[in-house]
């Protein structure tokens, strides 16, 4: 099996009928270390490192019931061929975002991935370990932030179905429809949430699982740390620039619970 470079992939785990592969980074492993220790916030992307919000319904069919409804408003042209082929509903809403404005169509498109990422939250599933260590890094005190390009209330309604609304209230900042030119990778939703908590960047630390996510944190000038569920994601973050990836929360548990 190909791996990629300065990664050794450590083992599998069953995980919701799904098989993730562990990563570990062997040629820094103190800087994780580093990392945990030096973060006195901590801001979580949603969609990945808390949960894969569409384990029941594919991101790609959200794409794909987008992609009919533009067509039939005559927009389905306005995104190339392999923008479609990506599957990934945010890309978009972001891409029509771009050229269209605040027009009452990327306000719908937006209203119906909101009422599609509502519907997705009862089959979400729990990233593993994640659960843990937010109450961990919230028992010690360090302040959480959730920082998405999610719906806020999508957001809200997970986090109060697993009893983790306490963790992070009120500090979720996502998607908001009036400025929707501003999702990551653009730093704004960083920012806010920096801001509102009272932290520096020097003390902040992200953790995400995609680019964008990469892109926002350099932006802020706040350290990232990347979550990768399997090789592909690992291979994107590292191409990105990723220093630091995991391959599960449990690393990042098992360096915290070291440091008490």
């Amino acid at each position: 099996m190909e791996t990629t470079p300065g990664v050794w992939w450590a083992g599998e785990a069953v995980r919701s009928g799904q098989t993730e592969r562990m990563a570990v980074e062997t040629r820094s492993p103190s800087h994780l270390t580093e990392l945990i220790r030096g973060a006195r916030c901590v801001l979580f992307d949603f969609d990945g490192p808390i949960c894969r919000l569409f384990a029941g319904l594919s991101a790609r069919q959200v794409a794909r019931d987008q992609e009919r409804w533009l067509a039939g408003q005559g927009m389905r042209e306005t995104l190339h061929e392999w923008e479609w082929a990506k599957g990934d509903p945010h890309a978009v809403l972001i891409r029509l975002a771009s050229q269209q404005g605040n027009s009452e169509l990327v306000r719908e498109l937006e209203r119906r991935l909101t009422e599609q990422e509502l519907l997705a939250v009862p089959g979400a599933g729990p990233t593993q370990h994640a659960d843990a260590l937010i109450r961990a890094w919230s028992a010690m005190g360090v302040r959480l932030a959730i920082t998405t390009n999610n719906s806020p209330s999508a957001v809200r309604s997970y986090l109060r179905h697993w009893s983790l609304d306490g963790c992070f209230e009120p500090h979720v900042y996502g998607r908001d429809p009036e400025a929707l030119d501003r999702l990551k990778p653009d730093p704004y939703q960083l920012k806010r949430a920096l801001d509102a908590v009272g932290a520096a960047p020097a003390e902040t630390l992200m953790i995400g699982d995609a680019p964008t996510d990469l892109a926002a944190a350099r932006a802020a000038g706040v350290a990232f740390l990347g979550y990768a569920r399997n090789e592909r994601k690992d291979l994107l973050l590292r191409e990105a620039g990723a220093g630091q990836v995991v391959g599960s929360m449990e690393q990042i548990l098992t360096v915290l619970r070291g440091l008490r």
